[in-house]
């Protein structure tokens, strides 16, 4: 059965909810270790409620893959170009998933003109970044008691101008 990314709907936040927890509660253990005090702070905001208003900020953009019906992955990136999701159910590691997630986050970067594009990973998904071209700047601590790498990736240089030519990245102020 193929693989479909596609924009996230609202309507998708159950299913990608639970593709987060799962995720986090079985291909993460490396790093919350089984320990109730981490996997609660982690999994706390992961309810269906935020991540539909996740996916229904203008400043985001979110996908989601399915196998079929199945959401099997979740990713979001923010308008600051920041990775904040990339997440699979266990069953779907190691297809190509992650990697066409993640490029289709790098596309709408390059659409809002970011060329640097950053995130906190965790040491189960080191290898994954890295294999992506992101760059390990170091580690650092993340709101979850968890010790993240810090990565960064400058986008093609050419394609973010391309694509960034005759559009304006979103802000909020009121200039003209």
């Amino acid at each position: 059965m193929g693989i479909q990314i596609r924009q996230a709907a609202p309507e998708d936040a159950a299913a990608a909810c639970e593709v987060l927890r799962r995720s986090i509660r079985e291909c993460c253990v490396q790093d919350h270790q089984d320990r109730p005090e981490i996997l609660d702070a982690w999994l706390g905001n992961k309810t269906a409620q935020n991540v539909a208003a996740w996916f229904a900020s203008p400043t985001n953009y979110a996908l989601v893959a399915l196998r079929g019906e199945a959401v099997v992955g979740v990713a979001l990136l923010t308008q600051a170009g920041k990775v904040s999701l990339c997440y699979l159910v266990p069953e779907a590691r190691h297809d190509g998933i992650g990697k066409a997630l993640l490029h289709g986050l790098e596309e709408q970067a390059r659409t809002w003109g970011i060329s640097v594009v950053r995130l906190h990973s965790t040491a189960t998904a080191r290898e994954f970044y890295a294999r992506n071209g992101y760059v390990n700047a170091g580690k650092e601590k993340s709101c979850f008691g968890v010790e993240c790498d810090f990565f960064w990736k400058k986008l093609d240089e050419a394609a973010t101008a391309d694509s960034a030519a005759g559009r304006k990245r979103f802000c909020n102020c009121s200039g003209s």
